[in-house]
């Protein structure tokens, strides 16, 4: 069966760096878009960033985080820069096969467990 296993996150100060990844196995990697999502306690999923053949930003991340996929390693990541407070969530990677906004959690059949990333002030 498909599994997206989420590793990396953790408790960092303010203006420190974090690299997510996402392990992907039992589908064609090459064949689906990847998205990373977070949700912060009390809020709905959002959208963080997506490499669907190209690459999606959330503007509050736009110069901080960067998406990257290795498809030899059925794995994509999350480099995280210049960390913020409000970056704190629980992020998910997820994918998807079908069309459909690459900003919506709707598209993705696929998510992973989700990792905890806590920045302290």
């Amino acid at each position: 069966q498909v599994q997206l296993v989420e590793s990396g996150g953790g408790l960092v100060q303010a203006g420190d760096s974090l690299r997510l990844s996402c392990a992907a196995s039992g589908l064609t990697f090459s064949n689906y878009g990847m998205g990373w999502f977070r949700q912060a306690p009390g809020k709905e999923r959002e959208f963080v960033a997506a490499d669907n053949w190209r690459r999606y930003y959330t503007d509050s991340v736009k110069g901080r985080f960067t998406i990257s996929r290795d498809n030899a390693k059925n794995t994509v990541y999350l480099q995280m820069n210049s960390l913020k407070p409000e970056d704190t969530a629980v992020y998910y990677c997820a994918a998807k096969s079908s069309s459909g906004r690459y900003d919506s959690p709707s598209p993705y059949g696929y998510w992973g467990q989700g990792t905890q990333v806590t920045v302290s002030s």
